[in-house]
């Protein structure tokens, strides 16, 4: 099956990325998120999506504080490192020191080295900020990463979840303070999330930003396996955090969805097309 499977250049970079990216927030066993992996577990699906073709994996420094990169570096170190686009993340709180948190300098310097440390190699393909920081001017954030890129820690930069003024900003100063230019932009994207449409998918169209959605399946409401009448399938990331009575981006609460006209309408088309063009069989 790997034969068949797409590659395509990661915005305007000459990095070529397999055309499905695989996520690791499940990796780690962290019992903030439901659906949650051994070390086992996650390199089996590792093992099955290299087998498939990919070679683009996605983590973040704070997915089961440090475990997931941790599980994937464990995994790397027995691999050919070259062969494979490994992307993090940096932003949210590492530890409880008061530095150890946002898009400072010193926070940037930091974190690269132990994402380095957990993953086990010795530079991050794409190295994205994981939210804008109001706290820390936006040029200390761009120089520290810049230099990331000159040191050989990181290949690429990239953004996620930003505004598209955000990302505008970013990409004018990078110009302006003849920086790398970012290539791309991790957000969530999917029939029922439409919003980066209004502005951001401008922005990334006009200055060859790639597009890496998450949440593509919403916490796999498209999947086609929920149904209105019915509970959440039992073990499923909805059915959690319906059960445990909070509500997340990634794994909506289902009683909430259940009463949202829209979403059911938009997940009956997605199967009535699905079923045309034979990619959907419906549950007996």
């Amino acid at each position: 099956m790997a034969d068949k499977t797409e590659y395509r250049f990661l915005g305007g970079s000459g990095l070529k990325v397999s055309n499905i990216c695989l996520g690791t927030l499940t990796f780690g066993n962290w019992a903030l998120f439901p659906g949650q992996c051994d070390e086992a577990a996650s390199h089996a699906i590792l093992d099955r999506y290299v087998e498939l073709g990919g070679n683009f994996i996605d983590t973040a420094d704070i997915y089961a504080e440090g475990r997931s990169e941790e599980t994937i570096g464990t995994w790397l170190e027995k691999q050919q490192r070259e062969k494979f686009v490994v992307a993090t993340k940096v932003r949210f709180n590492t530890s409880k020191d008061i530095n150890s948190v946002g898009l400072s300098r010193h926070h940037i310097m930091q974190s690269i080295d132990d994402s380095l440390r957990r993953l086990r190699t010795a530079y991050v393909d794409l190295y994205q900020i994981h939210a804008w920081d109001e706290a820390v001017p936006i040029e200390e954030t761009l120089s520290a990463l810049n230099d990331l890129v000159l040191a050989g820690k990181v290949r690429y930069l990239g953004a996620s979840n930003v505004t598209g003024w955000q990302l505008q900003k970013i990409v004018e100063l990078s110009k302006s303070m003849g920086l790398n230019k970012w290539i791309s932009l991790q957000v969530e994207y999917n029939l029922l999330c439409r919003g980066i449409e209004w502005e951001l998918t401008d922005v990334c169209r006009r200055e060859g930003i790639g597009i890496i959605p998450w949440s593509p399946l919403k916490g796999g409401l498209l999947t086609g396996k929920f149904k209105r009448e019915d509970d959440a399938p039992e073990g499923s990331r909805i059915a959690h955090t319906t059960k445990k009575g909070i509500d997340m981006e990634a794994a909506p609460n289902f009683e909430r969805i259940k009463k949202d006209d829209k979403t059911w309408k938009i997940i009956d088309v997605a199967k009535n097309t699905a079923e045309a063009h034979g990619r959907f069989r419906r549950a007996s």
